[in-house]
């Protein structure tokens, strides 16, 4: 298991960001599955919630030969993850729409969720966040490209709350470009539906290595 960064913020916060890689990963299943549910019920992504589902998908990562998992941690308390894995051993469903815009896959590093409690927010620790996943993927590939994608929702939608800010600006910030044709289709059960829903996300790309985005 990695060795734990500690991160101080000038709030006061001590927050330890720690990359997680293979088999080290499975004892955290559960919490970071309670974790992500709990912030995925938010809007953008009203998502429902499993946990069955939600360890399932996180046991991919540790799978895995090129992921890693960056765990926000407060104490012993885990407060946030991200996660990141070559592009190629992503979803058909993710690694399609690069195919069919003629992306290779092989040069693109794909940064799955980033999620962090309300609370921790507005800190520096999705800026860490950033900075480690691009750091891993330099570590355990040679990808040109950094990847990832956010749920559309139309300005008007009915459960947007009022005074909700984007996050594009960050993320740009960052040093992502947005690629608005560049869309994968992913489903899920949103809070109070009986079934899962079609939602289309959109990508944004950075370049790692200093190659022209393409």
């Amino acid at each position: 298991m990695a060795a734990r960064a500690a991160l101080a913020y000038e709030t006061g916060m001590s927050i330890r960001l720690q990359t997680v890689t293979g088999p080290a990963l499975l004892p955290l299943l559960p919490v970071l599955a309670r974790l992500r549910i709990s912030v995925f019920r938010e809007f953008p992504y009203l998502y429902e919630g499993d946990q069955v589902e939600e360890e399932t998908h996180l046991r991919a990562f540790a799978a895995s030969a090129s992921a890693g998992l960056i765990v926000a941690w407060d104490g012993e308390v885990a407060v946030g993850c991200a996660t990141c894995m070559r592009l190629t051993e992503a979803s058909a469903g993710v690694i399609a729409p690069f195919r069919a815009a003629g992306i290779d896959p092989e040069r693109v590093f794909y940064f799955g969720e980033s999620v962090l409690l309300p609370g921790y927010r507005g800190q520096g620790i999705g800026v860490g966040f950033s900075a480690a996943r691009e750091a891993h993927a330099r570590a355990v590939s040679d990808c040109d490209y950094t990847a990832f994608c956010a749920v559309i929702r139309a300005p008007d939608h009915p459960r947007r709350p009022a005074g909700a800010v984007g996050l594009e600006g960050f993320w740009r910030n960052r040093g992502y470009t947005p690629y608005p044709n560049l869309v994968c289709v992913m489903h899920w059960t949103e809070i109070g539906g009986a079934a899962e829903v079609e939602n289309r996300l959109s990508f944004w790309l950075k370049s790692v290595s200093g190659r022209a985005l393409p």
